[in-house]
């Protein structure tokens, strides 16, 4: 079994350069060599959810199929969104209706990053969103930062030390739990591909 753990990170903008983005890119420059993080890009290709699309028989949408499959292959999952009138944006939220019945999203280990204390409903709204789908947000892995500043790239982010040292804490924290789940998804789903296969999808 590869040493090495997969992070998927979703970002909930579709601005190119989001505050909430970059901070997932300057993860990817502080993971420790153990982690392999990906940002996915597919947030805005995914069709509005649609309940018959998604039922026992029915072909899933190509995007959908590509979002599921990169979930699949993913040890653990890193989210940071930003909050709009007090909500979550629809993109993220329509991808996580997308996962609602994926059986990859079990028990999945789950890191939030918050980049601003005044995004409270957001936040709260994920949170309760991710505990319906029985996934399992790791606090210890689950950070609010202050930058200073929103325009910041993630080469500065990744350059300031108590940032930093925020993410990469965040990071440590999240490894044992992608590892245990990663040793139970077996048990969790008999039907998946053994982990060697889905560490290199």
């Amino acid at each position: 079994m590869s040493t090495i753990s997969n992070f998927l990170a979703i970002s909930g903008s579709l601005r190119a350069h989001s505050t909430n983005t970059e901070v997932l890119r300057a993860c990817t420059l502080l993971a420790p060599e153990s982690v392999r993080i990906t940002v996915f890009k597919g947030l805005g290709d995914l069709p509005h959810f649609n309940p018959d699309l998604d039922k026992e028989g029915a072909r899933l949408p190509r995007s959908v199929e590509t979002f599921r499959a990169e979930i699949d292959a993913a040890d653990a999952l890193l989210i940071s969104s930003p909050e709009y009138a007090h909500g979550v944006p629809g993109v993220l939220k329509n991808a996580l209706d997308w996962l609602v019945s994926a059986p990859g999203m079990l028990f999945k280990p789950i890191g939030v990053i918050n980049i601003s204390s005044r995004s409270t409903h957001a936040h709260a709204s994920l949170l309760e969103t991710l505990r319906t789908m029985s996934t399992v947000p790791v606090p210890e892995a689950s950070v609010e930062l202050s930058l200073a500043s929103r325009s910041q790239s993630a080469v500065e982010i990744a350059a300031d030390p108590q940032i930093a040292d925020r993410l990469r804490s965040s990071l440590n924290s999240l490894v044992p739990a992608a590892r245990d789940y990663r040793a139970r998804s077996a048990e969790w789903h008999p039907n998946a591909p053994p982990a060697r296969s889905r560490a290199n999808p």
